[in-house]
């Protein structure tokens, strides 16, 4: 019995030297160490607290480009590429090839068949439908009113409020609330009234969180360690789990109230609802080539899409922007003066002509992107073996993971100055605004899947910020830490709290 007890702590006491020998050795040479077994796994462990300015590090001493290995047999194997030519090549030149994948689809199941997730004539047909929607005078008039409406009854009250009672407040909560309510008017009509003193949790938001952190878990986790867990209903997975009942119960909610609104508009004079929930529910099958585009779980898929899709990148894009701003307050007085000789905007308003003036705030918007981009990572998988413009082989079906997050940081692409808050590198000489090449600058995609929503976002940010930056001050809190989260999408990892105070010239 005393061998017994002997032997299992002689081996507990091999396994915790094996393991404090593979993720706190020093790092060998300029690149994460390949075991023989475990191979670059222990050193992505090791760095995933900080796996974003490890990337920096990894891709700009790798040329841009950098094969990942994983333990043998768990379909971990990756290129990680910064590289702008590779992602042209892939995003465009040759995108046929290049498509989500049946793994990307099984990674995010909770998305179903949305325009996330699907690829090849079922993506294209949901596209043209989309982009008719979208880009309708109707849903334009709509979604600015929406915007304007939800500003003037929702963040200013709320901005007024804790300015008068000085007490603190988490901005990148406040916008999330804010586009949250936005999106969710435009997709369903139906305001969910997040954006409010009291702050009342949201279960749709919430599960909106959990499915974020848990769809990144899930790309440093063998497939056959996450199935499991999703099976028996642990951790991340059971969260995910949970989240995906959350979407199915509240979607079909709204989809039934949507369709008795439907019916009993109908033979009126009213025109209807100008929400894409509507739109979807009247898509003229014959012309877009849909699979029942009116089935609940079309939807389901679709209106889960859209609002993951302009909720949490806006909100996330304009939280790092004001903190650059308090980090930069040259920046913040430049903005003012475009501001205040905008006289336009002075007497009008934020209407969307006025703010497309402000080329400054423009510039300063897509800086703060092209540092803290939205998502963080994108994902493709070839169809048919390739070589990339880099030189790399890729097999088919294998991963390729462009990391936005690097690529923002990369000097060979963007210059020594890379890592500097710079909104005059969007100036052209002529004082217009620079549009740099999307394979470059990805926030919003590239090729023939460029973001269909970009004007929409850039609008609804600039809005946002003149209202705030015009009326009031923002002083953020000092001694807090601000890191990005880790997840899909790139938010702050505790937030950001501020104090609001108005502004005299208000």
């Amino acid at each position: 019995m005393a061998s017994i007890s002997l032997l299992q702590v002689s081996v507990a006491i091999l396994c915790f030297l094996i393991l404090h020998y593979f993720l706190f050795k020093k790092p060998h040479g300029r690149y994460p160490r390949n075991w023989p077994v475990l191979r670059m796994l222990p050193a992505m462990l090791k760095a995933l607290h900080r796996i974003y300015d490890y990337s920096v590090k990894i891709l700009e001493t790798s040329d841009l480009t950098f094969p990942f290995k994983g333990p043998r047999f768990t379909g971990m194997d990756m290129l990680l590429t910064v590289d702008p030519a590779n992602i042209h090549h892939i995003m465009s030149s040759n995108f046929s090839n290049y498509i989500k994948g049946p793994e990307f689809q099984d990674v995010f199941d909770v998305l179903g068949d949305s325009f996330i997730t699907t690829d090849s004539e079922l993506w294209k047909n949901m596209r043209k439908s989309y982009q008719a929607m979208l880009h309708s005078q109707e849903f334009q008039r709509f979604s600015m009113s929406t915007m304007t409406s939800k500003l003037k009854y929702g963040l200013v009250p709320l901005l007024n409020h804790f300015a008068e009672e000085g007490t603190t407040l988490d901005l990148q909560s406040v916008f999330g609330r804010f586009t949250f309510d936005t999106i969710f008017i435009l997709v369903t009509g139906s305001d969910p009234r997040s954006l409010s003193i009291e702050m009342p949790e949201d279960e749709f938001a919430k599960a909106l969180d959990d499915v974020g952190e848990g769809i990144l878990y899930r790309h440093f986790k063998p497939r056959f360690l996450w199935k499991l867990q999703n099976w028996i209903g642990f951790g991340q997975e059971k969260k995910l789990t949970e989240a995906n009942a959350t979407f199915d119960r509240v979607c079909a909610k709204y989809i039934s109230a949507k369709r008795e609104e439907i019916k009993r508009s109908q033979g009126t004079s009213n025109g209807g609802s100008q929400d894409l929930l509507t739109s979807f529910i009247k898509l003229d099958t014959t012309k877009y080539k849909l699979l029942n585009p009116s089935d609940d779980k079309f939807l389901r898929d679709n209106i889960l899409a859209f609002i993951l899709a302009g909720r949490d990148t806006t909100a996330t894009a304009l939280s790092w922007f004001f903190w650059l701003l308090s980090e930069n307050p040259h920046v913040v007085a430049k903005i003012h003066q475009e501001i205040n000789i905008n006289t336009d905007l002075s007497r009008t308003g934020n209407s969307q002509e006025n703010v497309d003036k402000l080329v400054y705030l423009h510039g300063a918007l897509c800086e703060a992107m092209r540092l803290y981009p939205p998502v963080s990572f994108g994902r493709k998988s070839p169809i048919k073996s390739d070589v990339l413009p880099s030189g790399h082989k890729v097999d088919a079906n294998s991963k390729i993971i462009i990391c936005l997050y690097a690529l923002g940081r990369m000097r060979a692409v963007w210059g020594e100055d890379a890592s500097q808050f710079k909104p005059e590198r969007w100036i052209s000489e002529n004082g217009g605004i620079k549009h740099e090449p999307s394979f470059k600058f990805l926030s919003f995609n590239a090729g023939p899947r460029t973001c269909l929503g970009k004007h929409l976002a850039m609008t609804q940010m600039k809005i946002v910020a003149v209202e705030i930056l015009r009326n009031y001050d923002i002083k953020v809190l000092q001694g807090q830490k601000i890191v990005p989260a880790l997840g899909f999408i790139l938010s702050m990892k505790h937030g950001l709290q501020i104090t609001v105070t108005k502004r005299c010239s208000a």
